[in-house]
């Protein structure tokens, strides 16, 4: 069992129905509402991407860990044109007002750390401040080559990896994919592979056929609509992320208007999972100082 501090996810699992939406997080702690939207890639879960900071975080804010469309329980139809990561925004949304609340921080990591950059520019008047990081700044299918980078390899060995794994999802690519995501081999063990294959069997079985893809809408950049987004922003990297490059992370860095960056060593694609303490003490320091 994978538990954060003493809270479990069976103990703080919920779900709610907003219209054809079913959203499933899990929730602990009073105080102003945070809301945390995880990384991409099969299997991967919002317990699975943060339960190493809900306990911590949860002393002074009042958690609230999401789960994404078609992926871990949450079941939120896209809408036609719509990407991933404006789904997770709308479902974000959908879910603050579902729980009567009116502005929230955001924290997302990876395909939700670009889903909190589509909240902050889309819409403004209901982020307090915005945490994100191990992402892109493009929409859609990410892996498509068309962003503007110089350094970073694309695609990524992190989407090539991921693609394996979508096609054929053994518990052995399970362990390639963690392997290249996870820059402490340690931390790939067994049970980590066992929760991210039996997740993604489930996540799998539930989904119609036709949505069995990773990536919906058009791959566009976002980098025009950064300005937009008003929240003070902190930007956390891993140095060696082999998914999406700090290069990628400090173009974000530079197009926001109010942004402090850290680039972490020894560090992969899950800051949050790989250097929770670290990761946790940033967090917390920004939310309650800036």
């Amino acid at each position: 069992m994978i538990t954060g501090m003493n809270l479990t996810e069976a103990g703080t699992s919920k779900t709610v129905e907003v219209g054809d939406m079913k959203i499933h997080f899990h929730e602990a702690g009073k105080g102003d509402p945070v809301i945390f939207i995880h990384s991409y890639g099969p299997g991967t879960t919002a317990w699975i991407n943060f339960h190493k900071t809900i306990g911590p975080l949860s002393q002074h804010f009042r958690c609230i860990l999401m789960d994404m469309a078609e992926s871990g329980r949450t079941v939120a139809p896209a809408k036609r044109g719509e990407t991933g990561h404006e789904t997770a925004a709308r479902t974000a949304l959908a879910l603050m007002d579902a729980l009567g609340i009116d502005k929230a921080s955001l924290v997302g990591n990876s395909m939700g750390g670009t889903s909190v950059l589509v909240f902050g520019f889309t819409y403004p008047d209901r982020v307090n401040r915005l945490v994100t990081g191990a992402c892109h700044h493009s929409t859609g299918q990410s892996f498509s080559g068309g962003e503007p980078y110089i350094i970073a390899n694309r695609p990524s060995e992190g989407n090539r990896i991921a693609g394996e794994v979508t096609a054929d999802p053994t518990r052995e690519n399970f362990r390639r994919y963690l392997s290249v995501h996870l820059d402490n081999q340690n931390l790939v063990t067994d049970d980590l592979v066992e929760y991210l294959h039996t997740s993604y069997s489930k996540a799998l079985a539930a989904m119609p056929p036709a949505r069995r893809r990773r990536g919906r809408g058009s791959p566009h950049s976002n980098l025009a609509s950064l300005h937009k987004v008003k929240a003070p922003t902190l930007v956390i990297y891993g140095r060696d992320d082999r998914m999406c490059s700090y290069e990628v992370g400090l173009t974000i860095f530079n197009y926001l208007a109010d942004s402090r960056m850290v680039i972490l060593k020894d560090c992969g694609h899950w800051p949050p999972f790989e250097h929770p303490d670290v990761y946790n003490r940033l967090v917390l320091d920004f939310l309650k100082n800036g």
